[in-house]
């Protein structure tokens, strides 16, 4: 199973990539394995207001919908289209072309209550 260090990581099994004030978020390789095939992904609008921990859209696998969970504070700046025609690129490439939304932070302190690559290493 792949965990990059460069990645945050909440307990539901969401990532976030750091640039500057833009986090991009997706799941990670662990919630996509359980998941199983990823059929489809119910993406929020740009300009969606995120709140820590709580729910902006859901994901449907052959197993189970699951809601994902933001997991920092922020503005929806950009969503991830090619998983409307492609959700199962999240299965493929979960850390890369598999991202789902990018946002502005709001609350960058957030940051210290996300899990590094040992704690989200020792949860799973």
């Amino acid at each position: 199973m792949h965990i990059p260090e460069e990645l945050k990581y909440t307990k539901d099994h969401e990532w976030a990539r750091i640039e500057g004030d833009i986090a991009t978020i997706g799941i990670t390789d662990y919630a996509q394995s359980e998941l199983g095939d990823i059929v489809y992904v119910e993406l929020p609008q740009v300009g969606l207001e995120t709140k820590q921990m709580e729910s902006f859209g859901t994901i449907e696998a052959v197993k189970a919908v699951s809601d994902l969970f933001a997991p920092l504070s922020g503005e929806v700046v950009e969503i991830n289209e090619k998983l409307s025609d492609n959700p199962d690129v999240m299965n493929k490439d979960p850390y890369g072309a598999g991202w789902i939304i990018k946002i502005k932070l709001s609350h960058k302190g957030e940051l210290d209550s996300l899990l590094d690559k040992e704690k989200y290493e020792e949860l799973i």
